[in-house]
C-alpha cells in the first residue's frame, strides 16, 4: 500500500504520491554519502555531458523502464528485483527520488501515470492496481487473466487501458466498465513485449517476439453507451529474431502516424505508413 505523505511542502495534486522523496545528491563532487540503499543522482562524465545527458541516476537494482508524467517534471522507473523499492518517483527539478510503496504487492514489471488523474498504474505479474497518489489508496484492481504481464498503456483519455502478456495475450480494459478486460486479442504467436496507444490518433500497437509489430486501429466514443471500436489495420515486420527475441519495444511520434520499433536484433525501424 502507499506510503503515508509526510507534513511538510506538499507536491503538486496529480504526484503527491512522491511527497516521500530523498534527496538526490545534487552537484558532483558532494561530498554527503548516500544512506544505504538511496537513490543517488550524479553528475556524468564529460563525454556523457557532451552527448546531451544531464544526470545520472543509480538504482539499487537494475531498472528496466521508465515512465513519464504527461506534465515532464516527474517520471517513474522499475526494477523488477527491487522488492518494496522495485517503484521509484523521480522530480527532475529538485532532483529527489522516493519510493511510494511501503511494502511490495509482487514483482512489478511496467507501471503508467495516469493521462488526466493523480493515478499511478502498477502491473505485477497478474494483475494490474491502479493507485491514487492524492489519496494515497488503492483505487481499483484489473484482472486480466494473464499468466505473465509484459506492458502496459493508458489511452489518452484516462478511461482505456492496454495491455500485453508473455502468453501472447492483447487486453483492451474499459476502466468504467468492468476489472475484467473489455476485449482480448491473440494475434501474435510468441510473447507480446510491448503495448502502445497513440497518444493523439486513433491508433495503438503491439509488438512480440514473432518479430512483428500489429498496428490497429481503436476509437472510443464520448457516448458512454458505445462501447470502443477495436479494427486490426496492418502487420509491420522487418526486424529478426536473435536469440529467441524479437521485437523489444515500440513508441509512436507524438503526432504523427509514425511508429519506432527496437528489436533484439540491434537495430530500430520507423514506419511511416
Amino acid at each position: 500500500s502507499p506510503r503515508r505523505r509526510p507534513r511538510g511542502e506538499p507536491l503538486p495534486a496529480a504526484v503527491r504520491g512522491a511527497a516521500l522523496l530523498e534527496p538526490g545528491g545534487g552537484e558532483a563532487g558532494a561530498s554527503s554519502e548516500p544512506a544505504e540503499g538511496a537513490v543517488v543522482w550524479s553528475r556524468p562524465s564529460a563525454e556523457l555531458q557532451s552527448e546531451g545527458v544531464a544526470w545520472e541516476v543509480s538504482h539499487v537494482r537494475s531498472a528496466t523502464s521508465v515512465s513519464w508524467h504527461h506534465r515532464g517534471d516527474y517520471l517513474a522507473s522499475v526494477a523488477p528485483e527491487g522488492a518494496s523499492r522495485a517503484v521509484l518517483l523521480h522530480q527532475l527539478s529538485r532532483r529527489k527520488s522516493g519510493s511510494p510503496f511501503a511494502r511490495s504487492k509482487g514483482r512489478v514489471e511496467a507501471v503508467a501515470f495516469h493521462p488526466k488523474k493523480p493515478w499511478l498504474c502498477v502491473a505485477t505479474q497478474r494483475h494490474v492496481r491502479i493507485y491514487d497518489l492524492a489519496s494515497q489508496e488503492l483505487h481499483k484492481k484489473l484482472n486480466p487473466s494473464a499468466k505473465w504481464i509484459s506492458s502496459l498503456s493508458v489511452h489518452p483519455g484516462g478511461d482505456n487501458l492496454l495491455l500485453g502478456s508473455y502468453d501472447k495475450r492483447l487486453c483492451w480494459f474499459d476502466l468504467d466498465l468492468s476489472a475484467s478486460p473489455y476485449k482480448t486479442l491473440r494475434s501474435h504467436s510468441l510473447a507480446i513485449r510491448s503495448v502502445a496507444f497513440h497518444p493523439r490518433l486513433p491508433l495503438f500497437a503491439s509488438a512480440s517476439d514473432d518479430a512483428s509489430v500489429h498496428v490497429y486501429h481503436g476509437r472510443v466514443y464520448s457516448d458512454l453507451m458505445s462501447n470502443a471500436l477495436i479494427v486490426p489495420l496492418k502487420i509491420l515486420k522487418g526486424h529478426e529474431i536473435t536469440s529467441h527475441l524479437g521485437v523489444m519495444d515500440i513508441a509512436w511520434h507524438p503526432t504523427q502516424p509514425w511508429l519506432f520499433s527496437a528489436g533484439a536484433d540491434g537495430s530500430i525501424l520507423l514506419y511511416t505508413g
